[in-house]
């Protein structure tokens, strides 16, 4: 069989096994294709964005962001829907096979595969493509001749979501595509690193801190709760000499935060202690006006939930990103939210949230429970999704991500979560644009 391409192509390989990744570009640059690799799910996403390659070659179980979740996306998106995508994968489930066709994937490659079958289903893509008279990206010239490359600053100003999860961590098949990771978020901004909760899914965020040239970390907590602090003892930066990380935490819980955060590192639990943490580690409560840190501005507000729990705004770049990922607004309503106004009885208890809400660009809140499951969650500090619909309406919120999922629910039980939040916030006559977080969820500000 002959290993020359119909014709060149630029090819994006998504695959998270190097040795696999690396015998798929040898073989396609051998064969004259022009190839990238990437090696988990966010970074092909956020690589096909700023690339637009001819042909995605698609893993399906890759970390950060599951294949489907990533085939989906790039449906979503006018400016990368026409991307050829071929899903390579060990996984023959039915089911998991005909999503991917039907999300738009242009082929199937099973693994484990030879080199001739993953250049077949390769030029066979090129060839019919060929024959539809689409132009490969390389070609498609402006009327001045130029090619028009835009390229995503990759050092603006983003964030990044380590965990989605509530409660207790939740790994397993069923949780791959949100993720299974306790409440983190982190921002980077220069040679600050700001991080808002500790849950497990700062331990892999520390793994890539310290691969960076940062060394401020400014790390704010919501509350004590176990799964917004149970990461840090597994996060590598408070490890390192020359390290500095500043914790900040509102007053109010039984312990003072540093006794607290000392307290997870007992003998009985853990064994390593806080004098074994070699960075410069300061405790500090959080004032009663916003924080400045260089060109960030960090405010917060007191939240409905069980001790002393705060919601946070980080104020950058013109841009307000907003934190609550704990908070049970109307707190025991169970009805219609639609006739609520600003000023209703039931609404002004709430006042400071939707203010605090209500000139953020972009709010990460929660929306733990169902209507059917809360009449029986009441008081346990989340809000159930109409409740939490009806605060984005009130506030203008423009963009609203859905994090702290509840443990119990899986990948396939919040993908119909999110449509009957959607068909809510139509119900409610709101624009509000959501969408569920997920462990490695990356949005530049």
């Amino acid at each position: 069989m002959s290993t020359e391409p119909t014709s060149s192509g630029r090819v994006l390989i998504g695959e998270d096994t190097p040795e696999i990744a690396y015998l798929m570009k040898v073989a396609l640059v051998a064969a004259g294709y022009t190839v990238d690799v990437t090696s988990d799910g966010a970074a092909c996403l956020r690589r096909a964005r700023e690339t637009r390659p001819d042909l995605i070659l698609l893993d399906i179980m890759m970390p950060r962001m599951h294949g489907v979740e990533v085939l989906k996306a790039l449906q979503a998106d006018p400016a990368t829907a026409d991307i050829g995508v071929i899903i390579c994968t060990a996984k023959d489930y039915k089911t998991d096979l005909d999503e991917c066709l039907e999300r738009g994937a242009s082929d199937l490659l099973a693994k484990p595969f030879e080199v001739p079958a993953l250049i077949a289903i390769v030029q066979a893509y090129f060839q019919k493509r060929a024959r539809s008279g689409i132009p490969l990206t390389a070609d498609s010239t402006g009327p001045d001749g130029l090619h028009f490359s835009p390229h995503l600053d990759a050092g603006r100003c983003h964030f990044s979501l380590w965990g989605t999860r509530g409660s207790t961590p939740t790994p397993g098949a069923r949780y791959l595509r949100h993720g299974g990771n306790t409440s983190c978020l982190s921002l980077l901004h220069g040679e600050d690193y700001f991080i808002f909760d500790a849950g497990s899914g700062i331990r892999e965020l520390g793994l890539e801190i310290i691969r960076s040239p940062v060394r401020r970390i400014h790390l704010f907590i919501t509350h004590t709760h176990w799964d917004h602090i149970q990461g840090f003892p597994f996060f590598a930066p408070a490890y390192q000499p020359g390290f500095e990380v500043n914790i900040y935490g509102a007053e109010g819980f039984g312990k003072d935060l540093k006794s607290v955060f000392r307290g997870q590192l007992d003998r009985d639990y853990f064994p390593v202690q806080m004098e074994d943490m070699k960075a410069q580690i300061e405790f500090r409560n959080l004032p009663a006006d916003p924080v400045v840190i260089g060109p960030a501005t960090i405010s917060w507000v007191s939240a409905t939930h069980p001790g002393a729990t705060v919601g946070y705004k980080i104020s950058i770049d013109d841009r307000k990103i907003v934190w609550v990922p704990d908070d049970e607004f109307l707190l025991g309503f169970t009805g219609d939210p639609a006739a609520l106004t600003r000023d209703h009885r039931l609404v002004q208890p709430f006042g400071n949230m939707i203010d605090f809400l209500a000139d953020a660009d972009v709010v990460v809140h929660e929306a733990q429970y169902t209507n059917d499951e809360y009449p029986s969650k009441i008081r346990w500090g989340h809000s159930s999704i109409s409740n939490a619909a009806s605060l984005m309406k009130l506030a203008g919120v423009p963009r609203w991500i859905v994090t702290h999922h509840d443990p119990t629910h899986d990948d396939d039980f919040l993908e119909d979560k999110l449509n009957l939040t959607r068909a809510i916030l139509r119900h409610l006559d709101c624009p509000t644009h959501v969408s569920h977080g997920y462990d490695g969820m990356t949005e530049f500000v």
